[in-house]
């Protein structure tokens, strides 16, 4: 490729590269190029544009946001909580609903909000209809609400218990609607799954748009996009889109597990770190060690200051986090953890001592996500 402006990571900008089986091994000149040409080679006229490598999405969602691409876009419409609840009108009418099918949304915040300073609840998701569920989940993706008609579908009510790691919202000893980290996955589980086409169309609409944006690499974690499509399914989706020659972002997969039995099956079916190919490979455990600050959910060492009732959630007891950490440390894994909150980062880093003095090994490369 000749006549370019190419940025090979430093300046000066360089005319021309060379690429031979996927990768880059030449960046020059032009007269460099034409050199190195040979028989069977192909010269490309880049015509003065400018190229740089591709870029690499470092934490993402793949699946999930394919998923969302399907929803209503609310982080567009969430300057005020009146027209968000217009754009999960707007969405509703743009479309005929099957029996059983939810409406859903992602993106609102309340913080922007103009004209309220709280969360939506269930009453204003009744405004936009009491016949179809409804399901719409906050920007950070670790809190969302639904109306009446889902809280009933689903049987939750005033007995319902709290779930370990999450918290369902209560007003007046009622539901209200809002759902916190692992209580989300009450709902998760009641709307319908995609089948395996289904999730490859998702994917493949999440490729495209990050194609769009120049990422052709992504860290992303698919496992618990939808609670009940298991991790073969997704691994399978991944490797036959990979085979059709239509997989244009190279995945290196966050492996999300939540007990150490699923960990287990999971290495033992021959999973780790590395294994797979250049265009789909599985990467570290990914766990959620807490929430995230807006949704009041990350664990912190002490009540958050506009809300004394609570420290947020810790997802997983140090009990758990040391086991599952120490066991994927031991068998040669990376480990990658949500951690917001400060109580959640002490815990982390408390099992990551403890996995490595149990198991020493040479650059482990344990990571920390977010860590605010």
């Amino acid at each position: 490729y000749y006549n370019g402006a190419v940025y090979t990571g430093a300046l000066p900008l360089v005319q021309s590269f060379g690429e031979e089986d996927g990768r880059f091994f030449f960046a020059g000149s032009n007269e460099e190029a034409v050199a190195l040409k040979r028989e069977g080679d192909r010269l490309v006229d880049l015509q003065g544009r400018f190229v740089c490598s591709g870029f690499n999405d470092s934490h993402m969602h793949l699946l999930s946001y394919g998923s969302s691409l399907r929803m209503a876009q609310l982080a567009d419409r969430t300057g005020s909580l009146s027209d968000m609840l217009n754009c999960l009108r707007e969405f509703r009418d743009s479309r005929t609903f099957r029996e059983n099918a939810w409406l859903q949304g992602r993106g609102w915040n309340q913080d922007y909000f103009a004209d309220t300073d709280r969360m939506p609840n269930r009453h204003d998701l009744d405004k936009v209809s009491t016949d179809i569920p409804i399901c719409a989940v906050r920007a950070c993706g670790h809190c969302l609400v639904v109306n009446t008609k889902a809280l009933t579908l689903l049987g939750i009510g005033a007995n319902t218990p709290q779930p370990a790691g999450g918290r369902i919202g209560m007003e007046e000893g009622e539901p209200d609607g809002r759902f916190f980290d692992n209580a989300m996955d009450l709902i998760y589980e009641a709307i319908p799954a995609p089948d395996k086409e289904e999730v490859k169309e998702m994917m493949l609409a999440a490729c495209r748009s990050l194609n769009a944006y120049g990422v052709t690499s992504s860290q992303t974690d698919d496992y618990c996009a939808f609670h009940n499509v298991p991790w073969p399914l997704v691994n399978e989706a991944y490797r036959e889109l990979e085979a059709e020659g239509r997989l244009t972002v190279r995945v290196y997969e966050q492996s999300n597990f939540t007990s150490l039995e699923a960990l287990k099956a999971f290495v033992e079916a021959g999973n780790r770190t590395g294994t797979g190919s250049s265009l789909f490979k599985i990467g570290p455990l990914k766990m959620l060690g807490d929430g995230a600050l807006g949704a009041r959910t990350a664990y912190l060492g002490r009540p958050y200051a506009d809300d004394p009732s609570t420290c947020g959630i810790p997802v997983f007891s140090q009990e758990v986090m040391d086991e599952m950490v120490g066991y994927a440390n031991a068998q040669g894994m990376q480990v990658a953890v949500h951690a917001i909150g400060d109580a959640c980062l002490d815990r982390l880093l408390t099992a990551y001592e403890r996995s490595i003095a149990t198991h020493t090994r040479k650059h482990p490369r344990h990571r920390i996500l977010h860590s605010q």
